[in-house]
């Protein structure tokens, strides 16, 4: 299998990697942790410009007509830059749930929404975590009812990433069936700011934001609903399942900071008169560490091609050992990155214990090791 990046490819991955390098320092990160948004507008206008809002977006509704491998490509530098844009939420996320309604049914205000995200306008979130619902894409309890030639839906939406920010929520409610039922699921596109939404926001531990949103009697006009009545959650699962990739990426391109940094840092430290580096057992914990993200990179490169690729069950069962990889591996680089750094691990003004967080905090995001795990062996 070839794993060797296209010349276009090459120069994506190069002008990410300068945009880390020159504008996205780990003390300007910081910074823009403080702020109210939790994140620079003139960050995301210029990935607006650079195209990259537009990457994984079909032709023609507007996109550049990326492929999986952009995604990872882009998704990978990010992780190395620890981005707190929220890229993740509103393209990979609310945008592609969008697009993919937009190929099965839409209208041209559902594509005038599409566009203003592209163009770095408008931002959107995916409101489809469900706090009885673990892992269970299927578990929706939010209602909605058709009325009046409009929808009212009613319920409550946990851990929605980049709720704070976003001007539109994408909600799965159900409109028939049983609250686990794969049939009866559809999205719908709702302004956050329509009466009856209301959320509390709060940062989490990897520096991100998201809401609790709560839905009462909240109206939706008839042309937000997103694809066919009661058939959306393939189109979720399939969104989801890009997301897994794009967070997989991040997480692979933090542990290679991780172990990097690893490396320099016990090659000067030194302890007994001699770098830390030279000890024997330090030695095999970093070639472990080596080896827990090369196997990650891997998995994440067959991941990509696989979801490139025709084979739905293949993409499935990669991504799923994708996802328990970047948990287990990444959870141990990332300990590993702690504890031989010593004291100074701990503090916030290393980033070593930052990346850590965000290795931390996808490691349950879309299903930990345990669901993956069970899905993986439910595909064979």
């Amino acid at each position: 299998m070839d794993f060797s990046f296209s010349q276009e490819q090459t120069m994506l991955a190069d002008s990410v990697q300068r945009f880390i390098q020159d504008s996205y320092t780990f003390e300007q990160r910081q910074k823009l942790l403080q702020t109210e948004d939790g994140f620079s507008r003139d960050n995301w206008s210029q990935f607006a410009e650079l195209g990259w809002l537009a990457l994984p977006f079909p032709e023609g509704q507007g996109g550049f007509g990326g492929t999986s491998v952009e995604t990872m490509i882009l998704m990978e530098a990010f992780g190395k830059g620890l981005v707190v844009e929220p890229y993740l939420a509103t393209i990979t996320l609310a945008g592609a749930a969008i697009s993919e309604a937009l190929a099965i049914k839409g209208n041209d205000a559902q594509q005038a929404i599409l566009a203003q995200i592209m163009e770095g306008k408008t931002l959107a979130a995916l409101a489809f975590v469900e706090p009885q619902a673990r892992f269970n894409l299927a578990d929706i309890a939010t209602t909605a009812k058709s009325a009046g030639g409009n929808w009212t839906l009613a319920g409550f939406k946990a851990v929605v990433l980049g709720g704070p920010s976003a001007d539109y929520l994408v909600v799965p409610a159900r409109t028939s069936g049983e609250q686990r039922d794969e049939q009866g699921i559809s999205l719908f596109l709702v302004d956050a700011s329509a009466k009856g939404v209301s959320r509390r926001d709060y940062p989490t531990i990897d520096g991100l934001r998201a809401s609790e949103v709560q839905l009462e009697a909240v109206t939706v006009p008839s042309e937000n609903l997103l694809g066919n009545e009661g058939e959306g959650f393939s189109l979720l699962s399939r969104v989801i399942d890009n997301a897994i990739l794009s967070a997989g990426a991040q997480v692979v391109g933090a542990m290679e900071v991780l172990y990097k940094a690893t490396v320099e840092y016990c090659n000067t430290r030194e302890q007994f008169g001699q770098p830390i580096g030279k000890f024997q057992v330090l030695q095999h914990r970093m070639v472990d560490m080596f080896m827990e993200h090369e196997q990650a990179k891997s998995l994440l490169y067959m991941a990509a091609l696989r979801m490139a690729g025709d084979d739905a069950r293949a993409a499935s069962k990669a991504l799923s050992a994708l996802k328990v990889q970047v948990g287990r591996g990444g959870r141990f680089v990332g300990q590993s990155a702690v504890q031989l750094h010593g004291g100074m691990g701990m503090t916030d003004e290393l980033s070593v214990g930052h990346y850590f967080k965000r290795i931390t905090a996808i490691e349950t995001l879309f299903g930990d090791a345990g669901h993956h795990l069970g899905r993986y062996a439910a595909a064979e």
